[in-house]
C-alpha cells in the first residue's frame, strides 16, 4: 500500500519555460509541512506541443516524488484534471495553476483543511471582502460578471469559483466527478456547485493572488463557452429532476388549451368556427385523408434510401409500419418522445444497431427540417419581393391601435413588416445555410471547424466545433453519394409537398373558399411555418402550436375570414393525425408492438452516441 496521503497535479500545456521551476517549488513548499515520502507532485501534461512531455518524464526518471500523466491528445484543463485525480494515490486531492499566481505560502492551510477532515473541499479566494485581488479590468469585470452569474443561477455560496487552488477529500472527488460533464474552463465550478448541492462542507479562504501573463479571454470559450455550461448545469440541477413526463405533458397540454381558448374565444366567435366546421364537404374532407396517406410510403422509401447508405438493408412497408408507430408516439407523449421509439422497432425487429437507429433518425430530420426550410424562406423570400408582406402586415396590426412613444407614434403596421422583411433574410440565410452543409459535406473539408476556430484558437472551441461538425457529420454519408442526396433530398421535398397537398383539399372543402395561385402559395407557407412550430416540445403532436401559426399565415396572406381560417388549420391537422394514428395503430398490431414499452427502451438506449458509417 502507498505512503502517499496528498497527490498534488499541475495542469500542464506547453509550459516547457516554467515546468520545471514549478516543480521544484511544490515539492519544497510540502517538504516544510509534509512528512517524507507522504505526498507526490503529478504533472498532467495535456498533450503538449513543446518539450513540456520530455522534462516531465525527465523529472519524474530523477525524482520519485515525481509522476508524468501523459495524453496523447487534448483532454482539456478539466479533463486532464480528471485523469490524473484517477491515477493519483493520495487520500487528499491538490491541484494548482502552474503559473503559481497564488502565494505558495497558502499551501499548508489548504492541504490541511482537507487532510485534518474538517472540510471535504477547500479553495482559495480573491473575491472575498477582506482579500481583494487587485486585477486588472479586462479580468477583473469579467471575472465578477462572471461569479456573479454562478451564484445567481446556480446558487451557489461561494464569491470565487474560478481561482485554480484547490484540493478535495479523495472519496468526495471521486464522487462528484461521476456527475461533472465539462472537460473544459467550467470545470472547477461545476465541482464546487455539485459539492454544495451534495452536501460537502466547502471551505472558502482569502489567498494573495497576482496575476501572471496577459488575460487569455476568449470569444467562443468564454462567451458561449462558460455561459452555455452555466445554462447546462442550471437545467440539470434546478429544472430537468421536476420535469416527469406526467409533468411535461400537463403543463405543455394545458399551455396550448389556454392559448387557442383564449384564441377562440377573444379574437374569433367560436360559434363561426364550428359553423364553418360543420358546413365543410366530408367527402373532399375525406379526399384529403386519401391524398396524405400518399405521403407516407414516400417516407418509407426515404428511410429505407437512408439506411441503405448507413449500411443496413430493409423493406420500405415495414420501414411505413415503423414511422407510423414513431409519429403516433409523438401524438401520445410531449417533447417528441416518440422520435426515438423507431430506433427500439427497427432494433427489435430487424436488429439494426441502436447506433444506426439514432443516425437515420437524426439524418430524417435533418432533410425534413432542410425541406420545410427551403419551402418556407422561398415563399417568405417571394412575399418581400413582390410586395407581399403589407397584406401580412396589415392583419397583424388591425387590431392593435398606433403606440405613442413620446412625441413619435409607432404605426403597428410598420413594425409588422419590417418584422417580416427581418424574416425573410433569415430564411433566406436557412436557404444558405442548407447550401453550406451540402457544399460543407459534399467536399469533405473542414469549414465548420475553420469558421469556429477563425474566432477562436482555444481547445473548447475545438470542442464547439466538434459538436457542429457532429450535427453536419449525420447527413455526410447521405449528401456525399450524389445518388443517394437527390433520392433522400427529393423525396424530402415531394413529402412535404404533398403535406401542402392535403391542406389545399382541405381548403376546397370549405364552400366560401375559391382555390387560386395565391391561395396555394399561401397554403405552402402556413404549412411549412405551422410544422416550424410543431418543433417547440410544448404539446404531443403540436397541437394548438400548428394551428396558431397556420391561422396566422392564412389570414395575413389571404382574404380568408379569422373563423374560416381557424376551421381549416383544425381540420387538416386533425385529418392528418386521424391518418397517422390508424396506420399507427395498424401497424402496432401487424408488427406486435408496445408504445410504451418502446417508448421506454428507446429512452434507455438514448445514452448511446449516434453514429455513422
Amino acid at each position: 500500500m502507498s505512503d502517499v496521503e496528498v497527490s498534488v497535479v499541475l495542469p500542464a500545456y506547453n509550459e516547457a519555460a516554467t515546468i520545471e521551476e514549478t516543480v521544484e517549488t511544490t515539492l519544497s513548499t510540502l517538504a516544510a509541512f509534509l512528512p517524507a515520502g507522504s505526498f507526490e507532485v503529478i504533472v498532467a501534461e495535456d498533450g503538449c506541443e513543446d518539450r513540456t512531455p520530455e522534462i516531465a518524464t525527465r523529472m519524474a526518471d530523477a525524482d520519485e516524488r515525481v509522476r508524468h500523466a501523459h495524453s496523447d491528445e487534448r483532454l482539456g484543463r478539466g479533463g486532464a484534471l480528471t485523469d490524473a485525480f484517477r491515477r493519483a494515490d493520495g487520500e487528499t486531492l491538490v491541484y494548482f495553476d502552474t503559473d503559481l499566481a497564488t502565494d505558495m505560502r497558502h499551501l499548508e492551510e489548504l492541504v490541511e483543511s482537507v487532510r485534518s477532515g474538517e472540510y471535504d473541499v477547500a479553495t482559495g479566494s480573491r473575491w472575498l471582502p477582506e482579500n481583494r485581488a487587485d486585477r486588472p479590468a479586462k479580468r477583473g469585470v469579467p471575472s465578477l460578471g462572471y461569479n456573479t452569474l454562478v451564484r445567481l443561477f446556480l446558487r451557489s455560496d461561494l464569491q470565487d469559483h474560478q481561482c485554480g487552488f484547490k484540493a478535495f477529500d479523495r472519496a468526495a472527488a471521486l464522487d462528484l466527478l461521476d456527475d461533472v460533464e465539462d472537460e473544459h474552463w467550467f470545470w472547477d465550478t461545476e465541482l464546487l456547485v455539485r459539492a454544495q448541492r451534495k452536501g460537502y462542507r466547502v471551505k472558502e479562504f482569502p489567498v494573495d493572488w497576482t496575476p501572471k501573463g496577459d488575460s487569455k479571454v476568449d470569444l467562443v470559450r468564454d462567451v458561449f463557452g462558460m455561459g452555455s455550461q452555466i445554462v447546462r448545469t442550471w437545467w440539470q440541477l434546478s429544472v430537468s429532476p421536476r420535469i416527469t413526463r406526467k409533468v411535461s405533458m400537463t403543463a405543455g397540454s394545458l399551455l396550448v388549451i389556454a392559448a387557442l381558448v383564449l384564441a377562440v374565444t377573444v379574437v374569433f366567435d367560436p360559434a363561426a368556427v364550428l359553423d364553418a366546421i360543420s358546413g365543410a364537404d366530408g367527402g373532399v374532407v375525406a379526399l384529403s385523408g386519401v391524398v396524405y396517406l400518399l405521403s407516407w410510403p414516400l417516407r418509407g422509401q426515404r428511410y429505407r434510401d437512408i439506411l441503405a447508405r448507413l449500411g443496413h438493408d430493409s423493406d420500405t412497408w415495414f420501414l411505413t409500419g415503423a414511422i407510423f408507430i414513431s409519429q403516433t408516439g409523438n401524438l401520445v407523449f410531449p417533447a417528441r418522445l416518440g422520435d426515438g421509439v423507431r430506433a427500439y422497432v427497427v432494433k427489435a425487429r430487424r436488429q439494426i444497431p441502436y447506433p444506426t437507429g439514432f443516425a437515420s433518425l437524426a439524418v430524417e430530420r435533418v432533410f425534413d427540417l432542410l425541406a420545410i426550410t427551403v419551402l418556407a424562406g422561398s415563399v417568405l423570400v417571394g412575399l418581400v419581393v413582390t410586395g407581399g408582406t403589407d397584406q401580412v402586415a396589415r392583419a397583424i396590426a388591425a387590431d392593435v391601435p398606433p403606440v405613442a412613444i413620446g412625441d413619435d407614434t409607432l404605426d403597428p403596421a410598420a413594425a409588422a413588416r419590417t418584422a417580416l422583411r427581418v424574416a425573410a433574410v433569415v430564411g433566406a440565410a436557412a436557404i444558405a445555410g442548407v447550401a453550406v452543409i451540402v457544399v460543407s459535406a459534399r467536399r469533405d473539408s473542414d469549414l465548420v471547424h475553420r469558421a469556429v476556430t477563425a474566432l477562436s484558437n482555444d481547445s473548447y472551441a475545438r470542442y464547439v466545433s466538434g459538436i457542429v461538425e457532429q450535427f453536419v457529420g449525420d447527413v455526410e454519408t447521405v449528401v456525399a453519394d450524389r445518388g443517394a442526396f437527390l433520392r433522400v433530398g427529393v423525396g424530402s421535398l415531394v413529402i412535404w409537398i404533398v403535406d401542402v397537398l392535403t391542406a389545399v383539399v382541405v381548403f376546397a372543402a370549405f364552400p366560401s373558399i375559391e382555390l387560386s395561385p395565391s391561395l396555394v402559395a399561401a397554403a405552402f407557407f402556413a404549412v411549412s411555418v405551422g410544422n416550424l412550430a410543431k418543433i417547440l416540445p410544448l404539446s404531443p403532436g403540436g397541437i394548438g402550436l400548428y394551428e396558431g401559426a397556420f391561422t396566422l399565415i392564412v389570414v395575413g396572406l389571404t382574404t380568408v375570414t379569422g373563423p374560416v381560417a381557424l376551421a381549416i388549420s383544425i381540420v387538416d391537422h386533425a385529418v392528418k393525425n386521424a391518418v397517422t394514428i390508424v396506420g399507427g395503430l395498424g401497424s402496432m398490431a401487424w408488427l406486435n408492438v408496445s408504445l410504451t414499452t418502446a417508448v421506454e427502451e428507446s429512452q434507455q438506449s438514448g445514452e448511446i452516441e449516434p453514429e455513422a458509417d
